[in-house]
């Protein structure tokens, strides 16, 4: 090839620059086995974000609430109940002929009782059960010689309610379960967001940097504060 003939890839660059474009030079992305780690992480960091951001945001939220119940007003309010149900359910003097299952749902339906059923205790002259759900108690005392009942029912508002789905408290096995979704999701996105930073080349110092900074105040502030 002559000197005075040009490059090929010299005559396209000129030929897109006279058409006004410019030419990009594509930066080179690192692969393994034909993978781009790289594209994975942010893609997976980009889709776990968004489909977990509702449960993180209520979890962020309610762990504030929670620290500060005190900037809420008490917005508890009790009420007492008073009734008789079927003497045959409580009567006798073998304690393991008290009918609990009609005890509980008579309860519920006469005066729409939540929660779940977190102790049924009986003795000679009396039974006591609970219901427990976020932010509410009932507590029902049943005498056994004639089936009268007293009932003393608290419902303490919605930021109770909201603090008790965080901590999983009264919430049953279905929300147990939404809890470990959700600490799932926050720890893939954690991971997914430093395994991004690690595959970037050009952040990887500054990214980890602050890692440590972050990390060194978390423990800091557990050493000065709390031991």
């Amino acid at each position: 090839m002559s000197k005075s003939q040009q490059q090929p890839w010299i005559t396209a660059k000129k030929h897109q620059l006279a058409n006004g474009h410019s030419v990009r030079q594509q930066p080179a992305v690192k692969s393994l086995g034909g993978v781009r780690w790289a594209g994975v992480a942010r893609w997976l960091h980009l889709y776990l974000s968004v489909v977990s951001f509702i449960l993180v945001l209520f979890f962020a939220v309610t762990g504030l609430t929670l620290n500060h119940a005190d900037w809420f007003d008490d917005a508890t309010q009790t009420t007492e109940l008073k009734g008789k149900l079927n003497p045959a359910w409580v009567a006798g003097t073998d304690t393991g002929t008290v009918n609990k299952l009609a005890i509980v749902e008579y309860l519920r339906a006469t005066h729409q009782l939540k929660g779940m059923v977190s102790e049924f205790r009986i003795d000679d002259r009396e039974c006591s059960l609970s219901f427990h759900g976020p932010g509410y108690s009932a507590d029902a005392f049943v005498k056994r010689p004639d089936g009268t009942y007293t009932i003393t029912e608290t419902k303490m508002g919605l930021m109770a309610v909201l603090n008790d789905l965080h901590k999983g408290r009264d919430t049953g096995r279905g929300w147990a379960w939404v809890i470990d979704i959700a600490a799932v999701f926050m720890t893939l996105v954690s991971l997914t967001g430093l395994a991004l930073l690690l595959l970037l080349k050009k952040r990887r110092v500054s990214g980890l940097g602050w890692l440590v900074i972050g990390g060194t105040a978390t423990g800091l502030a557990y050493w000065l504060l709390v031991v």
